[in-house]
């Protein structure tokens, strides 16, 4: 493990004082399995999402000062998208240093595109938590700041962001995500989550990640409200 952790401190630039935070980071839930919390990338993950976002949005905002909020929106959401941090982890060559557990090495592909965007952002949190936010922003804008670029604005939209365009205009509210049940092995989870309006759950959805089940619940709300096809935003997540 202490050669993971090391290449791991060269991916990020940065000699750790607490290596418990790498280790956790690099570390899938599923070689994680009756140990505590703090054991796997999880609640690193957590604070992760939460900082990478703020420092992408900061970027984007003084970056493109004629750029406006849905513009803005959607080229945060492309940066963020697990499709794109799963790429830049890849790149960085941090596959080959997630310590995973047997239940989870056979699951191929998409157990890894899963694993690699859960660990970039678990890294996003453990440089806050070791160094601060500089650290962190310097590692963001090093690795995910080259793929920035106004063309991500032009994208298509995806469910979520649909969504909070419609409930906005529609409610003056934006919509709010609740995980309502994780089951299944830890090598092959199916999460579900409910999407909620005013206290209204105006969808449901279910998926391979937390993220996923959220995409799925938007495409269930945007279908129920009249705002789209069950085949408008394919590949977003199995409804219920």
């Amino acid at each position: 493990m202490h050669q993971r952790v090391v290449q791991a401190e060269e991916i990020c630039g940065h000699l750790f004082s607490n290596e418990d935070l790498v280790i956790s980071a690099l570390t899938h839930p599923s070689a994680a399995e009756g140990k505590s919390h703090a054991a796997s990338y999880e609640r690193l993950e957590f604070l992760g999402d939460s900082i990478l976002g703020a420092i992408v949005a900061r970027d984007l905002f003084l970056r493109f000062p004629e750029m406006d909020e849905g513009s803005l929106t959607q080229a945060k959401i492309s940066l963020v998208s697990g499709k794109m941090l799963s790429t830049v982890a890849e790149r960085l060559g941090l596959a080959p240093l997630i310590l995973m557990g047997e239940s989870e090495r056979g699951t191929g592909a998409r157990g890894m595109h899963s694993a690699l965007e859960n660990v970039y952002e678990a890294l996003v949190g453990a440089l806050y938590l070791d160094a601060g936010y500089d650290a962190a922003h310097e590692f963001v804008m090093r690795t995910l700041g080259p793929e920035v670029s106004p063309a991500l604005a032009e994208k298509p939209i995806s469910p979520k962001s649909r969504l909070q365009e419609i409930t906005q205009r529609e409610w003056h509210c934006g919509p709010e995500y609740k995980l309502v049940a994780e089951e299944g092995p830890a090598h092959d989870p199916t999460f579900t989550s409910v999407v909620m309006v005013e206290g209204r759950r105006i969808g449901r959805g279910s998926g391979s990640s937390k993220k996923s089940s959220e995409s799925s619940a938007a495409v269930d709300a945007l279908v129920r409200l009249g705002y789209a096809d069950e085949g408008d935003f394919s590949g977003a997540g199995t409804t219920n």
